[in-house]
């Protein structure tokens, strides 16, 4: 088997050296490999079976009754139920530990899969990172230019902003009186006309 397998480890290390091997030659080695694969499998069976034949001659021999009396055909009749007693409990163990063992088996499948899903994410701590040290650590010594991303953003005047809450902050109270009523109204009527035109 030592041959065989440093052979066929040979052959694989071959075909991974030489990577201009024409698709037909790795064909025929694939169907190769695969019918050496089939008759190994097959003398593998034939073995078992040959092993099996053997342990059933060993442990239960060809009987022979002709020639016994009433009395040891009696006894011999006893021994085999004897015999079978004990291979039926040897069985029923056998099949209660495979049973346990495999309830055991399924019983740490599912643990293991609680386990996946119930994964605790660590607390994380928030970090500041200028946009600098995030460059500097991906692109290492490569990165030279600073990015000041504040000296991007638009400027706002405060001064407009501050003239247009005062003239917001009125007295409501003289609006509304100027326009109640139908001259009110009207007012409103020529200032849209006049804004209008």
């Amino acid at each position: 088997m030592v041959t065989k397998m440093s052979y066929s480890v040979k052959n694989i290390i071959l075909l991974q050296r030489k990577s201009k091997i024409s698709a037909s030659r790795k064909l025929m080695l694939k169907s190769l490999m695969v019918a050496k694969a089939k008759e190994e499998l097959e003398q593998e069976i034939e073995e078992k079976e040959e092993q099996k034949a053997k342990y059933l001659e060993e442990k239960s021999p060809h009987l022979q009754t002709s020639g016994m009396s009433l009395s040891e055909l009696q006894t011999l009749c006893q021994e085999l139920h004897a015999k079978i007693d004990v291979v039926d409990e040897e069985r029923y163990d056998i099949e209660a530990k495979v049973l346990h063992n495999s309830r055991e088996i399924k019983d740490l499948n599912i643990k293991v899969l609680d386990l996946r899903g119930k994964f605790k994410r660590p607390n994380l701590r928030r970090v500041r990172v200028s946009a600098d040290a995030i460059l500097h650590s991906l692109l290492g010594s490569k990165h030279k230019v600073s990015m000041d991303l504040r000296a991007n953003l638009k400027s706002v005047k405060k001064e407009d902003v501050e003239k247009e809450k005062a003239v917001e902050v009125s007295d409501w109270r003289k609006n509304v009186e100027a326009m109640s009523g139908m001259e009110g109204r009207k007012k409103m009527f020529d200032v849209e006309k006049g804004a209008n035109q």
